[in-house]
């Protein structure tokens, strides 16, 4: 990110450069991880529908694992998934899907038995890679359509989720 607004500026950031101001940037991130951020409605009800049919839950996330578990800890999620994984704990950053297994096995389940839900092409690349059944929410923070990322449902609201979900999941043990 820094780098890619300093590309914006039209200027070029020697590397040490970059480190000072990436530890500068973590130290002003880190105790406002969550100072705007929400949760999406209807996220906790479908979690708790879902966990009431026995579903694990795990992130996937190409944001680093310590920052996301910062940020879910702030927003008192941490405790609702058996895994958060970034791409420094994985070794792979999405749409690699090794990644995308790693968070599933991470929490212990399989990819034959586990479903993706995401916003990004990233998040859909990643679960048809690991041939994993994909839904795509139309909000979020894609610089793609939602329509355009083609994943197995497009819901536009978490309250739709579950029976995705249940659907997807039964699909795919026919």
């Amino acid at each position: 990110m820094i780098e890619k607004g300093f590309a914006a500026a039209g200027e070029t950031l020697a590397p040490a450069r970059l480190e000072t101001l990436y530890a500068h940037f973590l130290e002003l991130y880190v105790p406002r991880v969550a100072m705007a951020t929400r949760a999406y409605p209807g996220l906790a009800e479908a979690l708790d529908q879902l966990e009431s049919a026995g579903a694990r839950f795990a992130v996937c996330t190409n944001k680093r694992t310590d920052l996301s578990v910062a940020l879910l800890d702030a927003l008192d999620l941490s405790r609702r998934f058996a895994a958060i994984v970034g791409p420094d704990l994985a070794g792979a950053a999405k749409p690699d899907p090794r990644h995308l297994v790693f968070a599933i096995e991470r929490a212990g389940g399989t990819a034959d038995r586990a479903l993706m839900v995401g916003d990004s092409r990233a998040d859909v690349d990643a679960a048809k890679a690991a041939h994993v059944p994909v839904v795509a929410v139309s909000f979020g923070y894609s610089d793609v359509p939602p329509a355009d990322l083609h994943a197995d449902v497009l819901i536009d609201h978490f309250g739709e989720l579950p029976a995705a979900a249940f659907h997807l999941i039964a699909a795919a043990r026919a």
